[in-house]
């Protein structure tokens, strides 16, 4: 699990296919500290296991379905990442719980400037919007951020400007992918009241049949 407070941008050394996989190797420093092969670290908000590490880089093997289902598809070498490790049980909980396995991919139709933030709008289909909901959470490219208006097709978020300095996504203009994973616990709630309203809605026996009474 992680929190979408994303610890330090990486760069992307190299980007391998290989064995019908993909090693990616990212450069970084902050995330490396304590880190041992096996560990998890968010990639762009998609949890990636740790094979190899060294003082200065780390790698993690991407398969096929992963790329096939998110924005990595478009890093290269060169490219900037967002990255988190996996949150411990000592850690404040400053964004949300973020699993690192990601919903679908938005598109940014428009960032524009307001004040002191950037207002992003990013459209997606509806397996993502169906989960979301005014002043709710969302992790965009791995970054927790607030819903600030909800349209029907596409989401309004607001960055202040150390979100925008501390992440990739200072780089993003119209046009480009982002991967999103909404709240997990309004995923839960949609699952459970969709199963309720193939009979008749959420009854006492509904929520006594899932444990809740």
């Amino acid at each position: 699990m992680f929190t979408g407070i994303i610890e330090e941008i990486g760069v992307v050394e190299s980007f391998l296919k290989q064995s019908g996989m993909i090693e990616l190797r990212i450069k970084a420093a902050k995330v490396l500290e304590g880190t041992k092969i096996g560990d998890s670290i968010a990639v762009n908000g998609i949890c990636l296991t740790v094979t190899n590490v060294d003082s200065h880089s780390f790698t993690a093997d991407v398969m096929p379905v992963t790329l096939d289902k998110s924005s990595l598809k478009d890093v290269r070498e060169g490219g900037r990442v967002n990255l988190e490790r996996a949150l411990q049980l000592q850690t404040r909980l400053g964004g949300h719980m973020v699993s690192g396995h990601i919903d679908g991919v938005g598109i940014v139709t428009r960032v524009e400037r307001r004040e002191n933030a950037m207002l992003y709008t990013i459209s997606s289909d509806s397996k993502v919007m169906n989960y979301l909901i005014p002043e709710g959470s969302i992790a965009v490219d791995g970054v927790s951020l607030t819903v600030a208006e909800l349209r029907d097709q596409s989401f309004v978020v607001s960055l202040i400007p150390t979100t925008l300095s501390d992440t990739i996504l200072q780089d993003k203009h119209s046009g480009d992918r982002v991967n999103l994973e909404s709240d997990i616990i309004g995923k839960y709630v949609w699952h459970f009241q969709s199963r309720g309203s193939n009979s008749n809605g959420i009854s006492a026996a509904f929520l006594a049949e899932n444990g809740f009474l």
